[in-house]
């Protein structure tokens, strides 16, 4: 091959890559744009959203946590929400998604109370075009997908906070019902009190309701009468009724599913908070995606959806830094609320020295570590 030959052979060699370049190039764009395209399509038609609720959508408590996080994403996914609310733990719950479903169109449907279960799952299986979301639930289907939070993270630091604001070290605790997800986050919030008093006493009671004022109320007056040195008080119920007899007694309270500090000046501390737009986002548009499929996981403080809030002024001095130390433990997986060794308040060990407790235990705990005494 002479020289000219070979300078001919070369460049066409390079003008062949370069068109080869180009091409890939173009594929390349068409594929983003396609992609692009399709994300901006699953928005373009409006999605009716049904919301189940056990108490009002304004309750400045649980329930709006869920109903402002689904508002804060009706513009951005082109959402219509259809809310039912006030709706039991029965066949009502059963009704109010037939009728959401029926009447108001809806294709995504959720649920957010762990006794809406059962008729969750019935639903599911009625309706297998129908996506429905269930915080707080157990099991999966392939339209159904639920969720467990690792809110004993935070309340874990909230202990941590109750503990050194006490001067008696004898807190009260006023709880809806005995269920797993309940137990196991009296034992982190005593766990956490623990680690900064460690002889500190955490009284229970039981309202045996999630939304009912009087009788959050009744019990929080009855904890208190029992024990008169109780000087905080926390909860683990829908109703508010705890930290407003808190502050009518004169004591500390700390707050459970949204920060209401406004509410109670002088005698607020912080709250354990649910925030549940990023989780609503990953599923919604999953649906939207044709994507959606059914599975049961934990979220937790790094998913963004739990957290603690911001310490108040009334917090004692050296709070914060207890709490971020604590926090960065689990940050870094140093670190779990329930790494052992932990022993019930029975005296018996329940989990073994540098072992921590699984899922599987935290699903179906029934029993209270050192320092819970539970009244009937």
């Amino acid at each position: 091959m002479t020289i000219r030959n070979r300078i001919a052979w070369s460049n066409t060699r390079i003008l062949t890559v370069i068109a080869g370049a180009i091409l890939l190039a173009a594929l390349i764009g068409m594929l983003f744009i396609r992609d692009t395209a399709i994300d901006t399509d699953i928005t373009s038609k409006t999605t009716n959203v049904g919301l189940v609720l056990p108490n009002t959508r304004e309750d400045a408590n649980y329930c709006q946590t869920h109903y402002d996080s689904l508002m804060n994403l009706k513009d951005e996914l082109n959402l219509e929400i259809f809310c039912r609310e006030k709706i039991m733990e029965n066949e009502a719950c059963f009704d109010a998604m037939k009728e959401l479903i029926e009447e108001d169109r809806c294709s995504i449907i959720i649920a957010p109370s762990f006794g809406y279960a059962p008729y969750v799952k019935e639903m599911a299986v009625l309706y297998p075009d129908i996506c429905f979301i269930q915080p707080m639930g157990t099991g999966a289907l392939p339209n159904m997908t639920t969720c467990s939070g690792r809110m004993y993270q935070a309340r874990y630091l909230s202990g941590i906070v109750a503990g050194m604001h006490s001067r008696t070290a004898e807190i009260g605790y006023v709880a809806a019902f005995a269920i797993p997800e309940v137990v196991g986050q009296i034992n982190a919030f005593t766990l956490g009190v623990r680690s900064v008093a460690a002889d500190a006493a955490v009284h229970v009671i039981y309202c045996n309701s999630w939304v009912d004022d009087a009788e959050a109320e009744k019990a929080s007056k009855a904890l208190l009468d029992m024990y008169p040195e109780v000087d905080m008080l926390t909860m683990h119920t829908n109703s508010l009724m705890p930290n407003r007899v808190a502050k009518d007694r004169g004591i500390s309270s700390i707050g459970f599913n949204r920060d209401n500090a406004e509410l109670f000046p002088g005698s607020w501390l912080t709250a354990c908070v649910w925030n549940w737009e990023d989780y609503y986002r990953q599923k919604i548009t999953s649906s939207l995606q044709g994507k959606f499929y059914g599975r049961h996981e934990w979220v937790d403080m790094e998913d963004g959806i739990i957290k603690l809030s911001e310490l108040t002024e009334e917090c004692v001095p050296g709070t914060k830094e207890r709490v971020d130390e604590a926090a960065g433990r689990f940050k870094n997986r140093s670190f779990d609320v329930f790494y052992g060794p932990v022993f019930d308040n029975t005296g018996r060990l329940r989990v073994p020295e540098k072992e921590s407790m699984s899922d599987e235990m935290l699903n179906s705990i029934d029993w209270y570590v050192e320092g819970v005494t539970v009244e009937e």
